[in-house]
């Protein structure tokens, strides 16, 4: 069975089961490039603002109020999980994301249609764009809804982040009296103790979710109502107001009206800075789990500092090898964040005059991004940081047998006599202090307080202060 509709390009058969018309075929037909449809997150924040937009302007008179309760009752059946497969326009379709557009003002008119009584196509009852679409453009709809969706898809991340920066700052407590040698240009240093690594961990983490609530207070501001170009032309002076108000009602996020609907829309710098946020929360973490490798290697001929929960074999020849594999997918996905931040740059400069064009591709990288994010650091969280265990015995050996111990010994010694003393310590393979003793240097109380392990990685000068 199908069905006949026709558009400013001519008429065309549709599969008369279908909920999407005549602009959606064409984009399936023009856009076979990806196979990857829009992201579910994207279609609930389109759909909710269509919902929105219809209570409006049913409430503002200007759409009949059966066309616009029945608009609605689509919209909430759509954001229960209802008609998903009737959304296939590619993620890489026509500039400003009309394809998607009109594919959601489609499938909402015709859901609307069937309720009222009618049939499917039949737009004389619910028109896609002159109902569903009243005094809307996808020029100002298709930000607001990318907005939207990556708001939220933020607050679905915030919780997370905030667990693994959790696991990290208990890991912190539960190693602080560990005694360890640090590392800078990945040789010898002073020593540190375990604990205050992973502490600067979580520090870092919690420095990043500072930065991504500024880029999510950025997405709060909504240019819907800006129409075509920014003017408004065909919205009524409360539309775009009311809208925003029930959003802001409806999701619980303090989504607020743009204060120029122009540069809302020429601009889409919010989405960028999420896009950079993002970057910078992927980098640090790809410094962290790298370091967790490090401290993990082993477990004979690596560092073998700290023990990383094993989740499932590591080698298909190797018997017994277990790797890093928690970290390794982490680093994979920072590595695709990253990449996905250059896409957004990329695309947010690339505004023209009254419009950016390029918004499918920033809406899909985003959710992409901050949703990979999601899910690895959920993971993180539960297969690895919280499982992590110190082989204190091998962290002590390091910090005793370290040349920069002699570090210490600089205020009493001096610093010619302190590297003769790292010399003979490895000349003869002992460690610093037996060298200390022997050289009768320092007295058994000073070498107690000297080093002291606590006082060695705290600001002062062990002995003195």
């Amino acid at each position: 069975m199908v069905r006949i509709e026709r558009d400013a390009l001519g008429e065309r058969e549709l599969p008369a089961d279908v909920y999407w018309g005549l602009q959606t075929l064409r984009a399936q037909e023009n856009f076979p490039i990806s196979g990857i449809t829009e992201p579910p997150l994207m279609i609930d924040a389109y759909v909710l603002l269509k919902k929105a937009a219809a209570q409006a302007n049913m409430e503002l008179g200007l759409i009949p109020e059966h066309i616009g309760r029945a608009i609605i009752q689509a919209a909430d059946e759509i954001l229960q999980g209802n008609l998903r497969d009737q959304f296939p326009t590619d993620i890489f379709h026509q500039g400003a994301g009309t394809s998607f557009h009109m594919n959601v003002n489609e499938v909402l008119a015709n859901r609307a249609i069937e309720i009222l009584g009618g049939r499917k196509g039949d737009y004389s009852i619910v028109h896609p764009n002159d109902h569903v679409n009243f005094g809307q453009s996808t020029n100002d709809t298709f930000p607001t809804a990318m907005r939207i969706a990556t708001r939220m898809a933020l607050r679905d991340m915030f919780p997370v982040l905030d667990e693994l920066t959790d696991a990290f700052a208990q890991k912190g407590k539960e190693f602080d009296h560990i005694l360890k040698s640090g590392r800078t240009h990945l040789q010898d240093a002073v020593p540190i103790r375990l604990g205050q690594e992973f502490a600067a961990y979580a520090m870092t983490l919690r420095k990043c979710r500072r930065v991504l609530e500024f880029a999510a207070e950025q997405v709060e501001e909504l240019g819907i109502g800006g129409s075509a170009a920014g003017t408004g032309l065909n919205t009524h002076p409360k539309y775009r107001f009311r809208v925003v108000e029930l959003l802001r009602e409806w999701t619980g996020i303090p989504f607020r009206p743009a204060e120029d609907l122009r540069e809302a829309m020429q601009s889409q710098m919010p989405i960028q800075l999420v896009g950079s946020a993002l970057r910078t929360l992927a980098l640090e973490l790809t410094r962290i789990v790298n370091d967790l490798r490090l401290l993990a290697s082993g477990p004979l001929t690596g560092l073998a500092e700290i023990n990383l929960p094993a989740v499932q074999p590591g080698s298909s020849i190797m018997p017994g090898k277990v790797n890093p594999s928690i970290p390794e997918m982490a680093n994979m996905v920072c590595f695709q964040v990253i990449g996905n931040a250059t896409t957004i740059d990329y695309a947010v400069q690339a505004g023209q005059l009254e419009l950016n064009v390029m918004m499918p591709v920033m809406a899909y990288n985003a959710l992409y991004s901050i949703q990979i994010m999601t899910n690895m650091m959920r993971q993180l969280d539960r297969l690895c940081v919280r499982g992590i265990t110190a082989n204190e015995e091998r962290c002590r050996y390091y910090a005793e047998t370290s040349p920069s111990l002699a570090t210490a010994l600089n205020p009493y010694v001096g610093y010619a006599t302190a590297a003769e003393v790292v010399k003979q310590a490895l000349r003869e393979n002992r460690s610093i202090i037996d060298v200390v003793r022997e050289r009768k240097l320092l007295t058994e109380e000073q070498i107690k307080e000297v080093f002291d392990p606590y006082k060695m990685t705290e600001p002062g000068i062990p002995g003195r202060t």
